[in-house]
């Protein structure tokens, strides 16, 4: 609205429109007018996010739309996983680049960014894996118990183990995501 608003006020003084014209008065440059300005956002968004601006449809089109909703929560759950799994790094990224972390030129530093442990080899893909490949397996058990029980007992054993796995995870969350290593803001 703003930007809709600063537009006309610009062409008004440019002389392109009238004292009582605005943008929604031409239908062809309304219509264009809303679809760069989505474009724009959407590609502000991606940048910041990973994931198009939410509510694109209602800026294109005026009104929400089912499709537009299950975007918008398919954008929401990425941008979960990629601010969990991912932005560790570009964060890292954009304090250098701000100077929030200024580089060593001492070169017995160690750089704060090892991980040593558990964390060194943590990675949530890795566990994601193990434990659909531990229910598939489970489930393949499962379907063979009418010929022999010993596959039950393989079942439970593939469950268990991914239900530990699991659990483990949901114990430990913060080794598996990607968080800023460089620079440490004081709360």
């Amino acid at each position: 609205m703003v930007g809709r608003n600063m537009l006309e006020c610009q062409l008004r003084r440019l002389g392109v429109f009238g004292g009582d014209e605005t943008i929604s008065s031409h239908p062809n440059f309304d219509e264009n007018f809303k679809i760069m300005w989505a474009n724009h956002g959407d590609d502000i968004s991606i940048q910041y996010s990973g994931t198009p601006a939410l509510k694109g449809d209602f800026v294109r089109c005026g009104q929400r739309t089912v499709q537009g909703i299950l975007k918008d929560g398919w954008n929401a759950l990425m941008r979960y996983y990629l601010n969990n799994f991912h932005d560790g790094t570009k964060q890292d990224a954009i304090d250098l680049l701000q100077g929030h972390y200024i580089v060593s030129v001492n070169r017995d530093m160690t750089p704060p960014s090892q991980k040593g442990g558990l964390e060194a080899i943590a990675s949530i893909r890795l566990a994601l894996s193990l434990v659909f490949t531990g229910f598939f397996f489970a489930t393949m058990s499962l379907r063979q118990v009418g010929t022999d029980v010993r596959h039950l007992f393989v079942a439970l054993m593939w469950a268990a183990l991914s239900l530990v796995i699991a659990t483990f995870v949901r114990a430990n969350g913060r080794i598996f995501c990607n968080r800023p290593r460089l620079h440490q803001p004081r709360h």
